[in-house]
């Protein structure tokens, strides 16, 4: 149960970090921002939308730690962790991508929200900060459900590798829809 509260607490504070992050451009702060968005109150509403998920994220992290002990709300809270597991480390990966690409000239990013951009900017910001946070926090989900018992439990590999086969799956199809191969996809 120690290691469920620390991989839990760690997550919290992660997650409310980032939610700060958001919460400073949602109530008007303007300093890193790569240009000029078309409406300053979308900019602003996004990332207040941005911030009370992350809030929220941040707060069942905590709120679920009693719900591991009981051993019939152990698989949903499994799946709850393989979920934004896969999410986040999939988000991470698909734009960690298209960044990449973006700053090499093989990919244009359309960024049809802002009047003004600096593209390389917007990229590095992205690369450095925002992905390696998602990748991260996709990575404590794991921990929690870990050291809720997935460790000892017979199904850690299943677990594992369909968490591993669905990320992979969802940034393949990311991609592909990024340079154009398939249909646009855009979830979130």
């Amino acid at each position: 149960m120690k290691a469920v509260i620390r991989a839990s607490r760690f997550t919290a504070v992660w997650t409310l970090l980032y939610a700060l992050y958001r919460f400073y451009y949602a109530v008007g702060g303007t300093l890193g921002m790569p240009g000029i968005p078309n409406s300053m109150a979308q900019w602003r509403r996004v990332n207040a939308i941005g911030a009370g998920i992350l809030f929220v994220t941040g707060t069942l992290a905590i709120v679920l730690v009693k719900a591991w002990s009981r051993e019939r709300v152990r698989p949903l809270l499994f799946v709850l962790c393989w979920v934004l597991t896969v999410a986040c480390v999939s988000h991470a990966l698909i734009d960690i991508g298209q960044r990449i690409a973006s700053l090499s000239g093989a990919l244009t990013i359309d960024y049809p929200f802002w009047r003004t951009i600096d593209r390389r900017s917007a990229d590095l910001q992205d690369l450095l900060f925002n992905e390696p946070w998602f990748f991260i926090e996709g990575l404590l989900w794991a921990a929690i459900a870990w050291a809720g018992g997935l460790g000892d439990s017979p199904r850690r590999r299943l677990w594992l590798g369909s968490a591993t086969a669905a990320t992979f799956a969802a940034t393949a199809i990311g991609l592909l829809s990024a340079f154009g191969i398939i249909g646009r996809m855009i979830i979130g």
